[in-house]
């Protein structure tokens, strides 16, 4: 029996125009991002010797329809264009709204524009448009890269020596709903006793194309008794799961972007996005390096240790 192959389609409101595709979701693989394929069906005697353009858009929405007041619209188109994906745009991302949000919420969206006009500048009429939501994705790369790691020394008033303290992962790059080993060790050479040690995975999503806007959101975190007396020691691991199925609740958590088709809902940490590596087998779903592919949006993950003593220190 052959595979079931779906294929997208969408008509315009006097069926003049329609796009065909076999895929909606399109992967960047850093050095380059597949191309948009597809089929659009055109009617002659309803275009009326008129010409048809196909457009590709990226628009980042950051208000709802029903706040556009005064022709002043809470969207930017990012890219607009007739060719393909450039190699600088971020991924489909959307910021999880709360329950009491309606209509649509801050995203990145892509889509497939087709429309009948004498030329490309005209505004078509929306009877003889049609829109095609597509997504912008990325995996992993196969191949990880160093091993992240972090060290500190805390030093305190009327004690001769100081704590130090180093938090490392066992690799660079998680896997959605993989486990995250996150070793502590920590020499308490001073005359303060520390106790109360949390470790967490916080999302850090940076929007600043309208506004230099910053999320910080924990998604996983274990609260402990564990305690390090004055002149010890302590080494352990600790294992944090973020799924979002346990943060459901938090609003401005980023999401991995939604399609408009039915039933189609985000259901993953947005991953974080790097660039100059290899395609890989998933998305990215803990800390990975790189840069930013785009200055309007991106997000990381960092692991946060807190002690507590008569002050509250972390690495």
């Amino acid at each position: 029996m052959s595979p079931k192959h779906v294929i997208y389609k969408k008509l315009s409101r006097d069926k003049s125009v329609g796009v065909y595709m076999g895929r909606r979701d399109f992967v960047d693989h850093c050095d380059f991002v597949d191309p948009v394929d597809g089929v659009v069906l055109l009617d002659p005697e309803l275009t009326k010797g008129k010409k048809v353009y196909v457009m590709l858009s990226c628009t980042f929405r950051y208000g709802r329809d029903d706040m556009d007041v005064l022709g002043m619209a809470f969207r930017r188109d990012i890219f607009l264009c007739t060719r393909q994906f450039p190699d600088n745009l971020p991924c489909s991302v959307a910021l999880q709204p709360a329950a009491t949000d309606v209509g649509k919420h801050c995203a990145v969206e892509f889509e497939v524009k087709a429309f009948c006009a004498d030329n490309q500048d005209e505004k078509g009429q929306k009877r003889s448009t049609v829109r095609l939501a597509i997504r912008k994705v990325q995996y992993a790369p196969e191949k990880g890269g160093p091993v992240p790691s972090n060290e500190t020394t805390c030093e305190f008033m009327m004690s001769d020596k100081p704590l130090h303290m180093s938090v490392s992962l066992d690799k660079e790059t998680y896997y959605h709903g993989e486990p995250i080993n996150v070793s502590v060790n920590i020499d308490n050479s001073s005359s303060k006793d520390m106790k109360n040690i949390t470790v967490s995975v916080e999302q850090v999503t940076n929007v600043v194309l309208y506004s230099n806007d910053k999320y910080v959101k924990s998604v996983a975190i274990e609260e402990t008794s564990d305690s390090v007396p004055s002149g010890t020691s302590l080494k352990k691991v600790y294992t944090l799961c973020p799924l979002l199925d346990s943060n459901r609740e938090s609003r401005g958590l980023a999401l991995d972007g939604k399609l408009k088709a039915r039933g189609h809902q985000p259901g993953l940490l947005h991953h974080s996005e790097g660039r100059g590596a290899e395609g890989g087998s998933g998305d990215a779903g803990g800390l990975q390096s790189g840069g930013p592919r785009h200055r309007s949006w991106y997000d990381r993950f960092q692991v946060r240790v807190d002690l507590l003593c008569t002050q509250r220190y972390e690495v």
